[in-house]
């Protein structure tokens, strides 16, 4: 059975990776979520387990110590990771697996799943991407300053990922990447290890 594509979605806070990959899952029903863990506080909405495995310094330090996490990343005081286990058996049994993390977390990922395809998700413009941060409500005007700076960081490490998408519009955005999925899948490399199942051609009289 062939492995599962290991798809590695981020981009900076606040350009929309939640959205498009909530919609991406939608459209591709058998593309599987990898839900990640976090310290952050839950967001009016979120459910445990569905968004985020919502936990204490104290539980994700433990996560840590046992290797149990394949990657992990502080950012703007909060700890995220991705649970090991769960990927890894996903990717085994030949389904497709989508990670949504951020960009610290993505780079980590490539070390260890250098065959994983990554896509950077850009907003239109710095302006747009502010505006969305600021419509949240949540954030502080010191909160939102910080993430925008960190935002012009990431973006300048589009050259570690495989492909970018810019997410002016949702709809759109999920169709380039499905495109990106269905090519992956085409491949001529990912064919190679099929080619000693061939029959051998029969030689002419």
């Amino acid at each position: 059975m062939d492995k599962g594509l290991l798809i590695v979605l981020s981009g900076p806070s606040g350009v929309g990776k939640g959205t498009v990959c909530s919609v991406l899952r939608e459209k591709m029903p058998d593309l599987v979520y990898s839900v990640s863990a976090t310290t952050r506080t839950p967001r009016q909405g979120e459910i445990d387990g569905v968004n985020y495995f919502f936990k204490s310094r104290e539980q994700f330090q433990d996560m840590i110590a046992r290797d149990a996490l394949l990657e992990h990343a502080e950012y703007v005081g909060n700890y995220y990771g991705t649970p090991r286990d769960f990927v890894e058996r996903t990717l085994a049994s030949g389904k497709d697996v989508i990670l949504e993390i951020e960009v610290q977390g993505a780079l980590k990922v490539k070390e260890k799943f250098p065959e994983g395809v990554f896509v950077f998700l850009m907003p239109p413009s710095l302006d747009e991407l502010k505006q969305r941060i600021t419509g949240r409500g949540t954030e502080t005007q010191d909160t939102i300053n910080h993430r925008m700076t960190v935002a012009v960081e990431e973006i300048n490490l589009l050259g570690h990922y495989d492909y970018a998408v810019v997410n002016d519009e949702i709809d759109a955005a999920c169709h380039r990447i499905q495109s990106i999925i269905v090519a992956e899948h085409c491949r001529g490399d990912r064919y190679l290890s099929h080619l000693a199942e061939l029959p051998t051609p029969i030689e002419k009289a």
